[in-house]
């Protein structure tokens, strides 16, 4: 009998997800109360309170802000307020990264995440399908840490709603081309679903004076009514990201919502943190909004779930160039240093046409050699290799890539553009995060080794430039930056496409970049050239 007891009982403990599978709270006894009962009472006054407007339509996404409750929550519940009737499955909350540099969109593929509210489950379904679907999707715990982007949401959606799951992203890098390419993936996987609710995590302008931030936000709030996220975008940039801190989630939704029917967007609360907290020296505004689809509405006739493909206005069609995406973080990256991922990148087996001298055959076969122990070392031992090199062409500080291909497919590629440090020890390091460290890709296994053949893409320094006509196509890879906003395009770039300079510009701002296409003749933008000498095993 006690035998059967044991049995019973492990078999029971093996149904409940471990508690490495749930996601918990961070912020709770910080950002709000810890307690369940203090909790669902302040966010229950706050819905309370709110009073939207009826919505004529139906709600398809809204946006909310994600400051701690007592600043932000009289404002959170109008939109929660809004959908509190609605029969919703699935909450698909679309926040972004405050801590952590990544040019991907990170998923959090767990069982749950626990407030003291409980545990919300989370649309595995629909969370794989997005990994597996979309090659800018990838699992990143780290990402969902202590963010409040995401955080935020959860307790008011579960005050809010009932019998609901929920899909947490978190964009990195904040460009158009991530809004677009999230936007579409989400089109992708809820076109032919119902009883969903997408959430666009963010704040407004941020430690203004209360009439400059009323102001400010008064016409933001014009921009998203428009409901133009391109416009959006390039407006959020012009003010060097000022509007909100979440312009790229607020576009990955606006894109994605105008594709699933809505058509009209309204605004429930705008307000900021003078008006619920009392302070007005230095305030942050909050914003309460919808993306509704109106039955009625005569300028948009696009259908609730449009079968079709979506609208060339809504979503561009993505470059088929080589790009190279940035990626820094310091969990990653050695040293916090600034890393590109190539995504996708076929280089030429041969030179570019500049700096086809910074290295010689023997130095070339020297620094591939290093690259393969480096790689192999690390899989063998779960070590750094250790390595000394005299050769003082090798000690310059240069930018490098490494890319990895199996069988002609693309299998990693990671770089550094600008050089820290010794160029030996670049390749070292971007190496082993080709093999181990690309998101895109699982990592090389020792056994894949001798089908993997190696790339070198050595860099020279960049060299900021006033005049664009000093680009050679073909010869220099580009770099443009405005704020925090960048884009790079490796000099292959051109050969392959057979662009002139006037498409490869216009290319690297308006789709790489999400700028507008022009800032590079307008001023808008700082230029970077650099060269590039490409290499790979193959040749030997």
């Amino acid at each position: 009998m006690k035998k059967i007891i044991i049995v019973t009982l492990i078999a029971f403990l093996l149904t409940i997800p471990s508690s490495a599978e749930i996601k918990r709270a961070d912020l709770a006894g910080k950002w709000y109360p810890a307690s369940k009962e203090a909790l669902r009472a302040e966010l229950q006054s706050y819905l309370d309170n709110a009073s939207p407007k009826p919505v004529d339509g139906e709600i398809i996404g809204l946006i909310s802000p994600h400051a701690g409750f007592v600043f932000s929550g009289p404002v959170a519940a109008y939109g929660f307020k809004a959908v509190e009737k609605q029969d919703i499955g699935t909450v698909v909350v679309v926040g972004f990264s405050h801590r952590k540099r990544y040019d991907f969109i990170a998923i959090l593929n767990e069982e749950g995440f626990e407030t003291p509210l409980g545990t919300v489950k989370i649309d595995k379904n629909l969370t794989e399908a997005l990994i597996r679907d979309n090659p800018k999707i990838h699992e990143y715990p780290v990402a969902f840490v202590g963010e409040n982007s995401l955080e935020m949401q959860i307790p008011f959606l579960q005050v809010a709603l009932k019998d609901f799951k929920v899909v947490l992203l978190a964009i990195g890098e904040q460009s158009f081309e991530n809004s677009r390419l999230l936007g579409k993936a989400l089109y992708d996987a809820l076109k032919d679903k119902e009883k969903y609710l997408l959430l666009a995590s963010t704040d407004m302008s941020h430690f203004l004076s209360y009439g400059r931030a009323t102001a400010l936000d008064k016409k933001t709030t014009s921009f998203i009514k428009e409901f133009k996220p391109d416009k959006l975008y390039r407006e959020s940039l012009a003010e060097k990201h000022e509007l909100m801190c979440g312009p790229g989630a607020v576009c990955a939704v606006m894109i994605a919502a105008k594709s699933l029917g809505a058509n009209t967007v309204e605004v429930f609360k705008c307000a900021n943190s003078g008006d619920t907290a009392g302070n007005k020296n230095e305030v942050v505004g909050y914003l309460s909004a919808a993306f509704v689809k109106r039955e009625n509405e005569e300028t948009n006739v696009i259908a609730r779930r449009p079968k079709g493909p979506i609208a060339s206005s809504v979503i561009a069609k993505p470059t088929k160039s080589a790009e190279a995406i940035l990626k820094t973080d310091s969990q990653q990256a050695p040293q916090s240093q600034t890393n590109e991922i190539a995504s996708g990148a076929s280089h030429p087996r041969n030179d570019t046409e500049g700096n086809k001298n910074m290295l010689n055959e023997a130095q070339r076969k020297k620094i591939l050699k290093l690259a393969r122990d480096s790689i192999t070392h690390h899989l063998e031992t779960g070590k750094r290799l250790e390595v000394k090199e005299d050769d003082p062409v090798l000690n310059k500080e240069m930018g490098a890539f490494v890319t990895l291909h199996k069988q002609g497919q693309l299998r990693g590629c990671i770089g550094n553009m600008v050089g820290r440090g010794p160029f030996y020890l670049t390749v070292r390091d971007m190496a082993k995060e080709a093999a181990t460290g690309d998101p895109r890709f699982r990592p090389v296994t020792l056994g894949e080794m001798k089908d993997i053949d190696i790339e070198i893409s050595a860099l020279s320094p960049m060299e900021k430039i006033e005049d664009p006509e000093k680009i050679v196509v073909g010869k220099h890879g580009v770099m443009v930056r405005s704020g925090f906003t960048s884009g790079v395009y490796l000099p292959q770039v051109a050969t392959e496409t057979g662009w002139d300079r006037e498409q490869f510009m216009n290319s690297l701002c308006g789709q790489k970049a999400g700028m507008a296409s022009d800032a590079w003749k307008k001023g808008e933008c700082d230029i970077y050239i650099f060269t590039a000498e490409v290499f790979g095993e193959k040749k030997y």
